[in-house]
């Protein structure tokens, strides 16, 4: 399974967290989701151990607090969402400021947000640490359905094929005068897209057909065979057990 290219989320080094297998980083993160997913949203000390926890992973990982912080901007649109909750919740209303916001609704707001920054930046160290190409060979030693991995992995291979193709649409349309200004030219963009869809879908019959003419019969072979230590497995296990830890003492504490 080739799909070997680098994606920006990656950042090449040489940390023992680089170096454990990836299904075992897929596990670990998976199960230290679930921990803070299932952690009661009122145990705020708790949160700010897993954000600890995290902390720690990163500096072994030696992956920069501004690396993480830059990517975390992709929830922006959960934290919008989070904003509004206090001011359109029901329920009791307390005044904060002189604005009267819903108790349940900043509570539901730092759900939200606790939760949800502390799975992207779980999710964001995982993706700094380990290649493409790595996450797809996990997958697959998971028993994840063979077709999905595939699915990924052509994903991951063409996703840049196809980019290119719309840049070379874009420059064409732009070398013949043109330029989306209104409404009007959204025939254009719309016949662009549909041109963008044919192509595609003729570029998948064709690699799929040169595919069974090289013995393709449904599954792609496995190159590289990665296997896992118990001590590999420990070392990255003891992320979601300690915040499983802390997680039981938020319930009972």
């Amino acid at each position: 399974m080739g799909a070997g290219h680098a994606h920006k989320l990656y950042r090449h080094g040489h940390s023992p967290v680089h170096a454990l297998p990836p299904h075992t980083k897929l596990t670990a993160v998976f199960a230290f989701v679930v921990v803070v997913v299932s952690t009661p949203r009122t145990a705020v000390w708790a949160f700010a151990l897993y954000a600890a926890l995290l902390g720690t992973v990163a500096y072994a990982a030696r992956v920069p607090a501004s690396f993480l912080l830059k990517r975390l901007l992709i929830e922006i649109p959960f934290v919008a969402f989070a904003v509004l909750m206090p001011f359109v919740a029901q329920g009791e209303r307390v005044d904060v400021l002189g604005v009267s916001l819903s108790v349940n609704g900043l509570w539901g707001a730092w759900n939200v947000l606790a939760k949800g920054t502390l799975g992207v930046a779980a999710s964001v160290l995982l993706a700094a640490t380990t290649e493409l190409r790595e996450l797809l060979l996990g997958l697959q030693r998971l028993r994840l359905p063979p077709l999905l991995v595939q699915i990924a992995s052509f994903m991951i291979r063409y996703g840049d094929v196809i980019t290119d193709e719309m840049r070379r649409m874009r420059i064409a349309r732009e070398s013949r005068g043109f330029e989306a200004r209104g409404v009007r030219h959204w025939g254009v963009l719309a016949k662009s897209a549909g041109a963008l869809f044919i192509r595609s879908y003729e570029r998948g019959e064709r690699v799929h057909l040169a595919m069974i003419s090289r013995g393709y019969v449904g599954s792609m072979p496995v190159i590289d065979e990665v296997t896992a230590s118990r001590a590999q497995w420990s070392y990255a296990l003891a992320l979601p057990c300690a915040a499983l830890v802390v997680c039981l003492l938020g319930w009972f504490l």
